[in-house]
């Protein structure tokens, strides 16, 4: 996760779902941009019900679905709760967002540990999920805090097609150090750079592509699919992966480490915030959060809807 996040990172199961598949991916992805991430506001504020008086809250998002997503779940759980919230979606890298929680521009933004923890601390090998957890809270700056993290994890991975993981014989990452050479690897711009992108590729398992096409979204799945890329870096709840029957390589070295999806906030909005989002971080799972992508990604239902459906089951809207 990296955007790898993030940022953060499959062969059609069938032709008409893959095509199907992809085509609505695409068309997510072309929604919602803009050419200043923190100017424009994807959600209208809602005034509260109990005409709270409290400074409303703005809750931003990176540039790929599930970080959309998470942020409708986080906003809609806080206007639940009073609390008038907003969004402001495909902020983009770690590097921008980090500046809007600075500056006031936004004050909660989901995050995952263990990418959290390595761009505070390059050095940091940490696997375990609560060392991990502890790290990020031990490693960031005064300003800033995280809440309860939730068990739902989403991991960086390299994926490829089913047809180049027999053409290569490829299981596990390091199956790819032999082959790499030969590949073309797609991933999000600064994956190039990221400890746990490319130089950790290298470092930990000797993998060195010959290519590398920067691009993000789901022009990544596309890359992919169509042959311009054999390999590509793809979050682990992407539900493209079994939409289009794809091949996760094993992470034996553990590289992308531990990946809790944790709300990272403004620490003077802290206590004020954390009942309702620890309660959000408690009903949130991997399984459910691949099913909730699923519904955004492949059934291409709004976030928006998406989210209140997740918090009305959960007695959280």
């Amino acid at each position: 996760m990296s955007q790898t996040a993030h940022a953060a990172g499959r062969t059609p199961r069938r032709a008409l779902l893959g095509a199907a598949a992809t085509a609505s991916l695409i068309a997510l992805a072309a929604c919602g941009s803009s050419s200043d991430p923190l100017a424009s506001t994807s959600t209208s504020p809602s005034p509260s019900a109990s005409g709270s008086t409290k400074a409303p809250v703005v809750v931003g998002g990176a540039n790929f679905s599930e970080s959309t997503l998470l942020a409708e779940i986080y906003a809609g759980a806080l206007r639940a709760k009073g609390i008038e919230a907003s969004t402001k979606p495909n902020i983009g890298s770690r590097e921008i967002y980090l500046k809007g929680l600075a500056d006031g521009s936004l004050q909660v933004f989901p995050e995952y540990t263990g990418a959290l923890a390595k761009f505070y601390d390059k050095a940091y090998e940490g696997t375990d999920p609560e060392e991990v957890y502890a790290k990020v809270k031990a490693v960031l700056p005064a300003n800033l805090t995280v809440l309860a993290k939730s068990s739902a994890e989403d991991n960086d991975a390299m994926v490829v097609t089913k047809a180049t993981a027999q053409k290569y014989s490829l299981k596990s990452i390091a199956d790819l150090a032999s082959v790499a050479g030969q590949l073309t690897l797609t991933a999000p711009p600064e994956f190039k750079t990221r400890p746990q992108g490319i130089p950790g590729l290298t470092s930990t398992y000797g993998v060195t592509f010959g290519t590398f096409v920067p691009l993000t979204g789901q022009g990544i799945v596309q890359a992919l699919t169509n042959g311009q890329a054999q390999v590509a870096n793809i979050f682990t709840t992407s539900p493209v992966i079994a939409a289009q029957d794809l091949v996760v390589l094993e992470d034996t070295k553990k590289l992308f480490g531990s990946q809790n999806i944790v709300p990272l906030v403004a620490k003077d909005r802290a206590e004020e915030l954390r009942p309702v989002l620890d309660a959000v971080s408690a009903a949130l799972t991997t399984p459910v959060l691949v099913d909730l992508l699923r519904q955004t990604d492949i059934d291409k239902k709004f976030p928006k809807d998406v989210a209140a459906a997740f918090l009305a089951a959960n007695g959280l809207g």
